[in-house]
């Protein structure tokens, strides 16, 4: 199965793919949740046949954190985190990879590694990402961020989160069409945790369905992250149920991609919530 086999809208319930579990492989020294974890390319590669056995249909690979202060990375040292870890996986094993990045020139290098796919939490905004995005012509996963990662948290205001997210996204939809984009290749993340407060996102989370009219696969990213820690003043390790539960609310509500830390236990959530959906 190829990856855009999986994702595209117009064939995901004609190949019987109604979610995409996306594992994620964070080659940073300061991700939230796994930062240094995989910095050794061993780690990394074993970490990905691990996500592979427990049922992972895609491995995001990133090499700049995101989280909130973090600090930027050059373009040749995010290259030099994630390309020989993407051409290790691509000769080792058959699974679609994506590429976690804002820069045109890492989207480029990761691309020719042999990912295909791009995830950008800037939605194409940065110099020269929209030009190369249209050039490569590969599935792109637009997402919503107020602000910067160092600064994104300090005081996220909307007049109304839900239209203002939607609208945003709607306008980068719209850009991604008219520098060449096909439409189909295109993949729409509210940005849970991006320049968001935890009522920011829940409003974002019961609201998804206002998302899923757009008429594009959604990609809801919630795992680990802050949010849950809020609501059930637990640490990062012990979140995974919290997880799970915004996994199912999303499928309930229409999205089709689940980037995750914990593959098989979201794998198998999700196998119930398909087996309660195709009951007579």
């Amino acid at each position: 199965m190829g990856y855009t086999e999986v994702i595209k809208t117009d064939q995901l319930d004609v190949i019987g793919q109604p979610y995409t579990v996306m594992g994620i492989l964070n080659l940073t020294p300061d991700s939230f949740s796994d930062g240094g974890q995989f910095l050794n390319p061993d780690a990394a590669i074993q970490r990905v046949k691990e996500m592979i056995e427990e049922g992972a249909d895609i491995i995001d690979i990133g090499g700049e954190s995101t989280r909130p202060g973090a600090q930027p990375l050059t373009a040749e040292e995010e290259v030099q985190r994630v390309v020989p870890v993407i051409e290790a996986v691509r000769t080792k094993y058959n699974i679609p990879m994506s590429i976690d990045t804002s820069k045109a020139e890492v989207m480029k290098a990761a691309i020719a590694a042999g990912a295909t796919m791009i995830n950008d939490v800037r939605a194409l905004q940065e110099p020269g990402a929209l030009d190369a995005a249209a050039e490569l012509q590969v599935p792109v996963c637009l997402m919503h961020m107020q602000g910067q990662p160092r600064t994104m948290q300090q005081n996220p205001t909307y007049a109304d989160v839900v239209n203002d997210v939607r609208s945003f996204l709607l306008a980068r939809l719209r850009a991604c069409v008219d520098a060449g984009i096909d439409r189909k290749n295109l993949l729409i993340d509210p940005g849970f945790g991006f320049g968001k407060t935890l009522a920011h996102n829940l409003s974002l989370l019961k609201h998804l369905p206002e998302f899923v009219s757009m008429g594009l696969p959604i990609l809801v990213g919630i795992s680990r992250k802050s949010m849950l820690g809020t609501i059930l003043d637990a640490e990062v390790d012990q979140r995974v149920a919290g997880g799970l539960a915004t996994t199912v609310l999303g499928f309930e509500a229409g999205a089709k991609v689940f980037r995750v830390h914990d593959v098989k236990q979201t794998v198998d959530a999700l196998k119930v919530c398909q087996a309660v959906q195709c009951a007579e």
